[in-house]
């Protein structure tokens, strides 16, 4: 629509301009070299008109014949330049779907026609890799690594296929470059991160945990989650040689994350030992109300060393109040009574767990109470010994399936940071034969257990 009103607006101006010149007559005289032409200005104009469109013809021919090789070459060129684009997809569309004899074909049509361009060697690279042929791909990520334009590139490579052939030292060097030149490249960062966690340098790893955070790779609540984490395991490292660190490391990761069980009992037993007994409570019931966790009893039930059994009772029972009472808590109230003699409240404590599937910790638990009451080897201890070893398993630490007794700041598996969960772990689903075997072991060592 604007085109065709700038056009009638156009034609509207040539229209006026004719009319104004037809209402001015007038007339042009040359004189040149003894020669006078005379014509309307009309006329003339109509002239250079014609004079100026021949002019810009000619021009036009001659400018086309200067050009004409250029114009070839270029056009050449760019067809060339199409049909190894052309190669490149195909070459790409064949690594995607496993083809690696089109691949390697269409890698190296790229090549001939491209060169050596980033797509390119990144094309020769890949189909190398899905046939097989380990040196020619390094080859063609070295080369990748040489250009600046594609160095992290093919630093990525290298890494990739030093982890095939597990040459973990020059995984780590090509991981550490790319970070060094690319700080923002999440690969480079997971990798040295992981190697960092692997050597045990948390004060390395939490360097790049932050820098994660800062530059915006991770959400912010992950990170501070994982910097929790690494200060809990500098905490862990330093709890017996270095308490004042291993204090300061603690109390930064337990504000980072309260509920952080492993952090909370550092910093509770180190409170504990110099004396800040409010603040070593305080710390450890904010975790116990999110998880309530034995280790937690423990530290809370000791906070204060001579405390008698009947002051450990007194807090189990301000953690099972903290709690709701959740098994966890019932449990640790059940020990406390039980130390301090008191099996009518420790069984009180247990009932509840008796009716819906007690674990195997439950049914120690009662086997305990009923030896003490009833004597050693009475036949209801030596029922609840029996049923613990069919009983469903306590929760545990674990980890990418591999379950610990202890917390570790890495998963043992895949290295991944805070991998560790205190869960249940799955039943057998053809029976609980390996818990058979058990069951000696767990009646021997309750009815073993030293009287209060």
């Amino acid at each position: 629509m604007w085109r065709a009103l700038a056009f009638l607006a156009l034609l509207a101006v040539a229209a006026f301009g004719a009319v104004w010149i037809a209402d001015r007559p007038g007339s042009v005289t040359i004189v040149w070299n003894g020669y006078e032409v005379a014509t309307s200005l009309a006329i003339a104009l109509v002239g250079v008109g014609v004079a100026a469109i021949v002019l810009g013809l000619v021009w036009a021919v001659v400018r086309g014949l200067i050009t004409l090789p250029d114009t070839l070459v270029n056009g050449s060129r760019e067809r060339r330049r199409a049909k190894g684009f052309t190669a490149l997809s195909r070459g790409m569309v064949a690594v995607g779907s496993g083809d690696p004899l089109a691949a390697r074909r269409h890698a190296g049509d790229a090549e001939r026609l491209l060169g050596a361009e980033p797509l390119t060697l990144l094309l020769k690279a890949q189909a190398a890799q899905i046939s097989g042929d380990r040196q020619a791909a390094e080859s063609a990520f070295q080369r990748m690594v040489d250009d600046p334009e594609t160095r992290v590139l093919g630093l990525r490579g290298l890494f990739v296929e030093a982890r095939r052939r597990e040459d973990d030292v020059s995984a780590r060097a090509y991981a550490a470059e790319a970070a060094r030149l690319a700080p923002s490249v999440t690969w480079a960062n997971d990798a040295v991160l992981e190697a960092q966690c692997a050597d045990g340098d948390w004060g390395g790893a939490l360097e790049i945990v932050e820098r994660r955070g800062s530059l915006g790779l991770i959400e912010k609540a992950e990170a501070r989650r994982q910097r929790a984490v690494l200060l809990t395991a500098m905490a862990q490292v330093r709890e017996a040689g270095e308490p004042e660190a291993a204090t300061e490391r603690a109390l930064q990761a337990v504000k980072l994350a309260p509920d952080l069980v492993p952090a909370a009992c550092i910093a509770g037993r180190l409170l504990a030992r110099r004396g800040d007994l409010k603040k070593a409570a305080k710390i450890v019931e904010a975790a116990w109300k999110a998880n309530p966790h034995p280790d937690l009893a423990k530290v809370y039930l000791n906070l204060r060393t001579g405390d008698s059994v009947r002051d450990r009772l007194t807090r189990a029972e301000t953690l099972a109040k903290l709690s709701s009472w959740t098994p966890e808590a019932r449990l640790a109230l059940a020990q406390a009574a039980f130390d301090a003699r008191d099996f009518a409240k420790a069984r009180e404590a247990i009932q509840p767990l008796l009716d819906d599937g007690p674990t195997v910790r439950t049914c120690l638990m009662m086997a305990r109470i009923e030896e003490a009451e009833h004597g050693a080897g009475s036949g209801r201890a030596r029922e609840w010994l029996a049923r613990a070893a069919h009983a469903p398993r306590d929760p545990v630490w674990i980890a990418d399936g591999v379950a610990s007794p202890t917390w570790e700041p890495i998963s043992p598996v895949s290295g991944r940071i805070d991998a560790f969960v205190w869960q249940a772990p799955p039943n057998l689903l053809t029976g609980q034969e390996p818990f058979e075997s058990a069951a000696p072991e767990a009646e021997s060592a309750a009815l073993a257990a030293p009287r209060p």
